[in-house]
């Protein structure tokens, strides 16, 4: 759960021409609201084919994220502060609070600071290898320093040019993911109503 949660969280822009990662925490803390639709393939150690997965995600920094995969099953997940709510295929939601699990929430605050792309945050918990590929693209490449995210994960490499485009996800179990964001766009703004009700308790 927590290897999909990253995925999921890790989503800012870059500007135009030479690329830093100061540029990218700047610009993203310009969009409240960023929607996209993705493609997840995960190549799990042991089995001969991938799983691919396709769906919608909406994150707004008041209000948290929103992760709605349509195939090849229908999922929904939900993050705030203070809770995480999936609902699996229509089924009733399971939630998870903070008062219930504190460490799962201290994990989703450190997530929070990857998604806003926050440097400081980013030094004390990885080796970080960021390179401004040219006409605006990027790379940024992450690598734990220690528990409990070098249990997790062996590698995060994240890449784009006006939005984060690709996601590679090298685990500690031998598994790989691959995600690509598209469609992304900031307008509006704000929430329509509908959006809203997806975050209402």
């Amino acid at each position: 759960m927590l290897r999909y949660l990253l995925t999921a969280l890790l989503l800012w822009t870059s500007a135009a021409g030479a690329v830093t990662l100061e540029q990218l925490q700047q610009r993203f803390a310009n969009q409240p609201v960023i929607r996209a639709d993705f493609i997840q393939t995960r190549a799990i150690a042991g089995m001969a084919q991938p799983l691919t997965s396709r769906g919608e995600m909406l994150i707004a920094r008041q209000q948290g994220l929103w992760w709605h995969q349509r195939t090849p099953f229908a999922m929904t997940l939900l993050l705030d502060d203070k809770r995480m709510v999936q609902t699996l295929n229509g089924q009733s939601p399971q939630v998870v609070t903070a008062e219930a699990n504190p460490q799962m929430f201290q994990f989703n605050h450190l997530l929070r600071a990857l998604f806003e792309a926050d440097e400081r945050v980013l030094q004390e918990n990885f080796t970080i290898d960021f390179q401004d590929k040219g006409e605006g693209r990027w790379r940024l490449g992450l690598t734990p320093k220690a528990a409990p995210l070098n249990k997790i994960f062996q590698r995060i490499e994240l890449s784009g040019e006006a939005f984060l485009e690709q996601i590679d996800l090298n685990d500690s179990q031998g598994d790989r993911t691959h995600i690509v964001l598209s469609n992304t766009r900031t307008q509006p703004s704000q929430l329509n109503a509908e959006e809203r009700a997806r975050f209402a308790p």
